[in-house]
């Protein structure tokens, strides 16, 4: 059969013996009724850097649902044992030693025998840093497989911490620190790009990026004869990347044929991304098993029965692959006395087909950072959040985002996740605690405060006060003018000047210094009642300070450096506005928060102002001097584009040539420009902020640039102005000639 010329095929590395069960499967294979259905593991784990305890019991605990569904291989996330998100951490030796701990504790369990696992880990080699899949069975190492394709854009600075393997096809001698050749009795094993060969199929493996580039493993692997591709990802959300992922995978195998397991990690790690789960299984182009892409279970395993005979029948009549086949250069393998299939599996059912199911864009930012949140409150061991409540968008949407958590955590408790009921006990610190009503349980962990001063308005102290009332926080009214007065009566004293605002005659500096005294002042106030509201109440803890600046606002820098926007997270900072308000209808329709309507219809405001004649008079637009919609097609162009302020107005000249000219073109792209520049400096201060969008200006590691700016940008201001003197002599002759 072809399994059996797949295993001898190519350079044969390593043989290993394993246990009583697996000499079985092999005898069974040479007795003449191979097995051809194979059963298969992947898996989603909340790992957290560092937390080598919980990622351990995480991985045993995926083994043995694996086991307990008869796979016979269970591949895992990327770098699962230390968690992926160590960072500089991975510079430590400390790191490597307690990876290699926990892959003792891994080989010695168990849990892990008769099974090959598949852990991802660091390890060094020769002095070089690698990125690294362990692949093992009944004590004995088989592989070590570096990544060959590092990701480093983005969020992503792989190349920071380790080495790609760049020796295609080829493999070393590994020489197994002594912790671990006291269990498996190997001195050495092999490292670097091989494939396994067991006696009925073949398997390699990708690692995350690999799948994403253009020469992808798989590819050559398929073509030489392997079967079975896994992958260990740790692939951040982002609104709408679960579609790229999906057709990446199933496009995978419907080229080449051929079954793809992908893991994924999932949760929040310890930094502003969340991982969204979303393992699966495909075979020859269709989708068998799907993961759930937000989840509050810290263990998730899908498992697939699949028939290798329809991977051979698929590729039979792709006669392009089968040329290719003849000339490829092949892999070494690595011989595996094992079975993946059993000889009595005839009338073993096999998983179909199915098709993906995708979140709309509302639901993703209902549930991805309201699983983040939750990761986060219950990792840091706070007693709930305070989100200063303005009534306006951004403030209510991040309500409803842990409104929505709190919906969750109530749907996982009733379906009895002891995890998550264990956590919600410790954070309201009632050991009898069941949570069963969503309202009841964001009064105990959410606090919401109204912070109005002379220039707040009835309408949005009544918005905030009936959100507060349908989603059940526990909220608080403060009136700030008291300590307003007090901060420039001391400015009054010193000086014998007391600032007014521009309706009162005073300049546009004295108004802005007006403003920001009342929005610093919030953020202070939110710290303090953070800090000592639940003590008021007789409660133990702190509560964490929630941020709600949407990713526009930070773009332009239309906040004050050191104002609400400063909190300890953020969960809508990734988040456009225009995204935001379709959050809002859809949580006013699912979860029937009617108050919402009259925020949404509300023009977004600051209230930093007074009013005329009691109405609002100051509006976010009108400050910015441009639309949130705007400001959404300037972040995209600036940061997915890669355009300057040339390549921004020579792009937007054809988009907008139906609603402006050049001129206004280029007026509004020096705007966007000159502001971006002057305001950059808030970004290196920016709240943490959950990563929803691929244009967020987050100054941390995802936008790299200056925070100090020629802010006049001459030379490429005179560019634009000469492209706009063409397009005006241009646009003039041929008038002429019509």
């Amino acid at each position: 059969m072809e399994s059996t010329s797949e295993s001898q095929r190519g350079r044969a590395c390593d043989s290993v013996f394993t246990s009583s069960s697996s000499r079985r499967a092999a005898k069974e294979s040479r007795g003449g009724t191979m097995g051809r259905t194979v059963t298969v593991a992947t898996c989603a784990l909340n790992q957290w850097a560092m937390d080598f305890d919980g990622n351990l019991e995480r991985i045993l605990k995926s083994i043995e649902i694996a086991k307990n569904k008869k796979a016979r291989y269970r591949v895992g996330p990327e770098l699962e044992i230390c968690g992926y998100g160590c960072s500089d951490h991975y510079y430590e030796s400390d790191t490597l030693l307690h990876s290699f701990q926990v892959l003792r504790k891994l080989l010695e369990s168990p849990v892990s025998q008769d099974i090959i696992c598949d852990v991802g880990m660091p390890v060094m080699h020769r002095n070089v840093r690698y990125n690294c899949r362990v692949i093992f069975l009944n004590r004995k190492i088989l592989l070590i497989r570096p990544k060959m394709a590092l990701a480093n854009t983005g969020n992503y600075r792989e190349m920071r911490w380790f080495t790609p393997w760049s020796r295609s096809r080829n493999v070393e001698e590994y020489f197994l620190p002594r912790i671990i050749q006291e269990v498996t009795l190997q001195e050495s094993v092999p490292i670097g790009d091989a494939v396994l060969s067991t006696l009925d199929t073949c398997i390699g493996t990708e690692i995350c990026e690999e799948l994403w580039i253009p020469t992808s493993p798989h590819i050559e692997m398929g073509i030489d004869g392997v079967e079975i591709f896994t992958n260990s990802s740790a692939s951040h959300h982002v609104l709408g990347k679960a579609h790229t992922r999906v057709e990446l995978v199933n496009s995978a195998t419907a080229k080449n044929g051929g079954i793809y397991l992908l893991a994924n990690q999932k949760g929040c790690d310890g930094d502003r991304l969340y991982y969204d789960g979303c393992a699966m299984i495909a075979m020859n182009g269709s989708t068998v098993a799907q993961g759930v892409q937000f989840s509050l279970d810290d263990v998730e395993v899908l498992v697939a029965t699949l028939d290798l005979e329809d991977v051979r029948s698929y590729r039979a009549e792709i006669s392009s692959r089968n040329l290719e086949a003849s000339k490829v250069t092949p892999y070494p393998r690595i011989k595996v006395h094992f079975a993946l299939s059993c000889s009595d599996d005839i009338c073993t059912p096999t998983s179909e087909p199915i098709q993906w199911k995708y979140h709309s864009l509302p639901e993703e930012i209902s549930l991805g950072p309201a699983c983040w949140l939750w990761d986060y409150l219950r990792r840091s061991k706070q007693g709930g959040f305070l989100l200063p409540l303005s009534g306006g968008v951004d403030s209510s949407a991040t309500a409803c985002i842990v409104y929505s958590m709190c919906r969750r955590i109530c749907y996982a408790v009733e379906n009895g996740n002891q995890s998550v009921l264990d956590d919600v006990r410790k954070i309201v610190n009632d050991k009898a605690y069941i949570p069963k009503e969503s309202q009841e349980l964001c009064g105990r962990i959410l606090t919401t405060c109204y912070m109005a001063s002379e220039n707040s308005s009835q309408e949005t102290y009544n918005n905030a006060k009936s959100l507060a009332g349908e989603i059940g926080s526990y909220h608080i009214n403060i009136n700030i003018d008291g300590a307003v007065k007090a901060i420039w009566g001391i400015f009054s004293t010193i000086t014998g000047r007391l600032p007014q605002y521009r309706v009162d005659g005073g300049s546009a500096r004295e108004n802005l210094a007006l403003q920001n005294v009342q929005a610093r002042i919030r953020m202070v106030l939110a710290y303090l009642f953070a800090q000592l509201s639940l003590w008021t109440r007789g409660m133990p803890g702190g509560l964490l300070v929630l941020g709600s600046a949407n990713v526009d606002e930070s773009l332009w820098g239309y906040y004050t450096k050191y104002d609400c926007s400063s909190a300890d997270i953020n969960p809508i900072g990734g988040i456009s506005k225009a995204d935001l308000k379709t959050f809002i209808q859809y949580c006013t329709e699912s979860f029937h928060l009617m108050s919402l309507k009259g925020i949404l219809s509300a023009p977004p405001t600051a209230e930093l102002e007074p009013m005329k004649k009691g109405h609002i008079v100051q509006t976010d637009e009108a400050d910015m001097g441009m639309t949130y919609a705007e400001l959404s097609v300037y972040g995209k162009l600036r940061k997915i584009a890669k355009a300057g302020p040339y390549t921004m107005f020579c792009k937007l000249i054809t988009v907008w040539k139906e609603i402006c000219s050049p001129r206004e073109v280029a007026s509004k792209v020096k705007h966007f420009f000159r502001m971006y520049s002057v305001n950059r400096h808030k970004m290196t201060t920016l709240t943490p902020s959950y990563h929803a969008a691929n244009y967020s200006p987050d100054d941390n590691r995802f936008d790299l640039r200056p925070f100090l700016y020629n802010s006049t940008w001459s030379w490429q201001f005179r560019c634009i102005d000469e492209q706009v003197i063409m397009a005006v002599v241009w646009h003039h002759k041929n008038s002429q000639t019509l």
